[in-house]
């Protein structure tokens, strides 16, 4: 029976062992066994009193919460206030701007329009005038041509006036 017994205590030594624990004898002292259960209980008791005061802490961020988050609205609220009363005619503003651009918008072609037709404008002109001056040069060659003309054919009529009269 001893021998047993120290084989049964051996295994446990080795159990435990094997476990990656340390190892002990199984039988225990009854003061061993006292400071075992005192320790245990107090861990657990330590382990109680951390999760209670976590709990805690996990309250008082939650309510922290709650009003920052209740504080954070009321910022916001007094912010747009603020803004609203930096330019109380913003919206009025904004809409009259928001036509500017839209008539700029109108503009941009319209200008190029009145370019390139001053463009036009300007080539037509330009053009009018060279045929005018075209017409007043003929109109200078013809007046030319109608007064050499005309001085031809006087010659020729004081000619023939001269024929006759040497005839009679």
């Amino acid at each position: 029976m001893i021998q047993t017994e120290h084989q049964s205590q051996h295994n446990n030594q080795l159990t435990v062992q094997n476990s990656g624990s340390l190892s002990f004898s199984s039988h225990l002292s009854k003061e061993d066994e006292e400071i075992s259960k005192s320790a245990l209980s107090t861990f657990r008791a330590k382990e109680e009193e951390i999760e209670r005061k976590k709990m805690e802490v996990r309250d008082k961020v939650q309510l922290h919460l709650g009003r920052v988050e209740e504080e954070t609205k009321r910022l916001a609220m007094i912010r747009e206030e603020l803004e609203a009363m930096a330019d109380p005619m913003r919206k009025e503003v904004a809409l009259v701007r928001k036509k500017i651009d839209a008539v700029n918008k109108e503009l941009k072609p319209l200008g190029h329009t009145c370019q390139k037709k001053e463009r036009e404008y300007k080539e037509a002109l330009e053009a009018f005038n060279d045929k005018n001056k075209e017409k007043v040069q003929l109109i200078t060659k013809l007046m030319e041509l109608v007064s050499e003309s005309e001085r031809l054919r006087m010659n020729k009529l004081e000619e023939l006036s001269k024929n006759i009269d040497s005839i009679h």
